[in-house]
């Protein structure tokens, strides 16, 4: 097998899954002081134990090493610990915690937060739309509950439940939509007014708690527009999907669609035998369902709706059944989207809090952002930026003083309120308007969707209208789909002029960047990178910046674009929060050279905060009266005497909802294989990628190997093409080594769809454990000199053992301090402590290491003293040796004494 050189240095091994990304804390990051605050390793795992309990959220808690993220942790039962499998080479410097981009391991003293500029005020109230979907419908409801025998999905141990509350129209004639309501993941057990140990099944003295419940408002507007609604429960999901690589997508499909297909069940042969509820409530039209989903509930109907259209592959599908329902389209709460993988082909809305506490980079927004270039779908994709609310007060389950079980605001500060988000702000929404809000925009999708009313698209697709229903709420939208076509998508085709140029969305160069690879908003909506691949290639924009108005900037797509039939060319826009009054006047240019004003433009920065995800696009329109057929060109002139703007998109839009038809496009899995190493011999396996349907494509794999080193190029599926080649040699031998990882992840670039997006081949180990012993466990040495432990390996191995030693405290002897060892020795091992003031090794961050290469039979771990001119006892070191998971290396505590000379 292949040799690679390991460093001198500490080194874990960490197995990380892939669904990654996002809960809260500031974005600053001062060095943590000590080691024991919190981390330890035991048992082959690397753990984190807080101070507090951390609530239960969609954004995944990841543990990262400086800019490294290590992978998504294992939640203890406390709701307090946290713990990830080591298991093969990865360098390991400063250990932090996040969730959706932000630090939850500490809290940021107010002096190192940045200064912010103002707040601006939020912008005006928006015209009224000509129909208010928040407005009750004639019906009269009736609620009630089924709770059906417990089922086994492919990926849990445990069974998950399958219970529903059912708000139902009374009266309604005939068959009757069906919405389906999908929460997130939230704490699962509890016991009276306390959080009960999260673990499923909940412990025989708790509760599970009711999320399901908590979207009763908007079921009840919904049945009384006629719609048969049902919301689903999810609590053995979320108490098992912390295991799942894509954090439960797959499952909450499965749920969704054994949900559906019960209801299916009773709209036919099975009615007689239907819970009470559902024998009280019309029967549903399967062919006419909207999916409902909050956060990571959206990636799961998401999921479900590209499982009905393309199935997942059978070994993991949980609901191998015929699919016998239609979904019309979705909306979605503060969704996840790990994998970066929506269905282009179903309407959707996507709500983006702009107080989200919990997915605070808002990664919902790739819901629309990456069906761009997937293919020419007419499907409308909504993104709608709430200013004030939350992500948990959408469900009155997750909202405190509404909810039974304890509950949380998931926005936080420190330091003194937040003037964007904190209650009792000007911006701030109350539960009840944030709720009231929501089921307002629920209703309006479902308008649009199911019942194909065009009079409230308005309120989705970036025309500016408001539903007063939702007053006093701020929400702004900007779309793509629809009756759009595309004019320019920023590339390196584009030819610019003025003060433009091409950025990189996804880059940590900063003369690359669209925004400064520093800034924690280089990483967060549009910019959000998938699975934390920094750069990301073939993401851009256009960054316009100026410093006088009335000098054009003009960007030209590669080829002329017909408008013919357009009325508008609509321009998704960013500029930096809390500016104001940035003005533009807008041209375009026709294949004969001649320049057509078409008006003049104003964009105001979403009020935010470093608290706050606010570099979000805004749609601005302006008329095409006047304009060439072809356009070869626009000119955006800056009427304001400075500025920055970043351009997504350029579109020629027209009104109306074209009618849009769910099609089966190819779709690629990625699977997982293990393989044994063997002895002898070379073998090539293939990691398994399936690719099912009859169409083509193109779709960015990406493979990584255990120490990090990465690759990513385009593979092009051809029509009929059911597999994509990954080869993977593997070389037999009889030397030990640590487990080989190759990890492949899949994203869809044009005609596809990707379903499991990660997975790739494991080499396992087959050959004899070297027995690794320690000459002395205890040594001693005078200031000065080294305290030297030394490691012996009895055979050879591949790419040498390694493990690492943390101190901890002596038990009743002084302690060795900063100021007794190698000052530049010590910032190296703790990655930039201070040495002063002095104290204690164990309350730092010292991280020692053993090494013994493949050749050598030894490795040590030392520790340089120096000489001080203070007359002292002996002091102590102790050392406790961590392990990787299958190493050979034992985890025993090391002692040393200085003696003074």
């Amino acid at each position: 097998m292949r040799r690679y050189l390991m460093a001198a240095t500490l080194t874990v091994a960490l197995v990380a899954g892939a669904a990654g990304p996002a809960t809260a804390a500031p974005p600053a990051s001062p060095t943590p002081g000590s080691v024991s605050e919190g981390w330890s390793t035991a048992g082959g795992e690397l753990t984190w134990r807080s101070d507090k309990r951390v609530p239960i959220g969609d954004a995944a808690v990841e543990f990262w090493s400086d800019d490294r993220r290590l992978g998504p942790a294992r939640p203890h039962p406390d709701g307090r610990t946290f713990s990830l499998a080591l298991d093969g080479p990865a360098p390991l410097g400063e250990l932090t915690v996040r969730a959706g981009g932000r630090r939850i391991d500490e809290d940021v003293p107010p002096a190192t937060r940045r200064a912010a500029p103002p707040v601006v005020a939020p912008p005006g109230r928006q015209p009224a739309a000509a129909v208010d979907p928040g407005v009750a419908g004639p019906y009269r409801q009736v609620t009630g509950e089924y709770a059906l025998p417990d089922v086994k999905l492919p990926e849990f141990p445990e069974k998950v439940e399958m219970r529903a509350v059912v708000v139902a129209p009374v009266g309604a004639s005939g068959v009757r939509p069906l919405a389906l309501f999908l929460h997130g993941r939230h704490a699962f057990c509890y016991r009276g007014d306390e959080y009960g140990p999260q673990q499923w099944p909940c412990p025989a003295d708790a509760e599970p708690i009711p999320s399901h419940r908590g979207y009763l408002q908007a079921q009840r507007l919904l049945a009384s527009q006629g719609y048969l609604t049902v919301s689903i429960s999810a609590n053995g999901i979320n108490g098992q999907d912390w295991a799942a690589e894509d954090g439960g997508a797959q499952a909450r499909s499965d749920l969704v669609r054994l949900h559906l297909a019960k209801w299916a069940d009773w709209t036919g042969a099975g009615r007689a035998g239907a819970p009470g509820i559902v024998r009280a409530a019309p029967r549903a039209d399967l062919s006419r369902v909207f999916l409902v989903g909050h956060s990571r509930g959206g990636e799961g109907v998401s999921r479900a709706a590209m499982d009905s259209l393309t199935p997942p592959p059978a070994s993991r599908d949980g609901y191998p059944g015929r699919v016998r329902w239609t979904i019309r389209g979705m909306l979605l709460i503060g969704p996840t989207l790990f994998g970066h993988n929506p269905v282009p082909d179903v309407p959707a809305v996507t709500i983006l809090p702009g107080c989200d506490g919990d997915v605070y980079d808002q990664q919902g927004q790739l819901f629309v952002d990456e069906t761009r270039d997937i293919g020419d779908s007419r499907a409308l994709r909504s993104a709608l930026y709430m200013i004030g609310a939350n992500h948990n007060f959408f469900n009155t389950e997750w909202t405190p003083g509404q909810s039974v079980a304890p509950s949380n605001d998931d926005f936080a500060t420190v330091g003194g309120p937040d003037p964007v988000c904190s209650p009792g702000t000007a911006t701030r929404l109350t539960a009840t308007q944030q709720q009231t809000a929501g089921a307002t925009y629920i209703a309006a999708a479902a308008r649009l969707f199911v019942a194909g009313d065009d009079r409230v698209r308005p309120l989705l697709d970036g025309s500016g209208r408001r539903a007063p229903s939702a007053d006093p709420a701020r929400v702004l939208s900007h779309a793509l789909g629809g009756n759009r076509t595309p004019l320019l998508t920023p590339d390196p085709s584009t030819r610019l002029s003025g003060g433009a140029r091409i950025c990189d969305q996804v880059s940590d160069d900063p003369e690359r960047s669209c925004l400064d690879p520093e800034d924690p908003n280089a990483l967060l909506a549009h910019f959000v990178p998938f699975l934390w691949t920094v750069p990301e290639p073939d993401r851009y924009a256009a960054a316009l910046r100026w410093s006088a108005a009335g000098r054009p900037i003009r960007l030209s797509p590669a080829r002329p674009v017909a408008v013919a039939g357009a009325r508008d060319l609509a321009l998704r826009v960013i500029v930096p929060p809390n500016t104001t009054d940035t003005r533009f006047d807008v041209a375009v240019i026709g294949p004969d050279g001649r320049r057509s004003r078409l008006g003049a433009v104003r964009v105001d920065g979403l009020p935010g905060t470093e608290y706050t995800t606010s570099y979000w696009a805004q749609e601005v329109r302006v008329p095409l009266r006047g304009a060439p057929a072809r356009i070869t060109a626009i000119e955006i002139t800056p009427r304001t005497a400075d500025g920055r703007a970043w351009l997504l998109d350029a579109w020629a839009w027209r009104p109306g909802t074209p009618p849009t038809r769910a099609s089966a496009p190819s779709r690629v899995d990625i699977g997982a294989l293990e393989v044994q190493e063997g002895d002898s011999g070379t073998k090539t396996y293939e990691t398994p990628v399936s690719v099912t349907g009859g169409g083509g494509g193109t779709v960015r794999l990406y493979v990584t190997d255990d120490l990090g080193n990465s690759r990513s190029w385009l593979a092009t599926v051809r029509p009929g093409q059911r597999s994509i080649r990954i080869p993977v040699e593997v070389v037999g031998d009889t030397v030990w080594n640590y487990t080989e990882q190759h990890t492949l992840a899949a994203k869809a670039e044009r005609g596809l769809v990707v379903g499991g997006y990660v997975g790739g081949l494991a080499v396992l180990n087959d050959d004899p454990v070297p027995a690794i012993d320690v000459e002395s466990t205890s040594v001693r040495a005078a200031e000065g000199e080294l305290l030297t432990w030394r490691f012996t390996s009895s055979a050879p191995t591949e790419v040498g053992i390694f493990a690492y030693a943390l101190p901890q405290v002596p038990a009743d002897r002084p302690e060795l301090s900063t100021t007794d060892v190698d000052p530049e020795w010590f910032t190296m091992f703790t990655g930039g402590d201070p040495v002063e003031p002095s104290r204690p090794l164990s309350q730092t961050w010292l991280a020692t290491s053993v090494f013994i290469p493949p050749d050598a039979a030894t490795g040590d771990i030392s520790v340089p003293t120096i000489i001080d001119s203070i007359d002292e006892p002996d002091e102590w070191i102790e050392l406790q040796v961590y392990n990787p998971s299958a190493g050979p290396v034992p985890e025993v505590v090391l002692t040393g004494v200085v003696t003074n000379g």
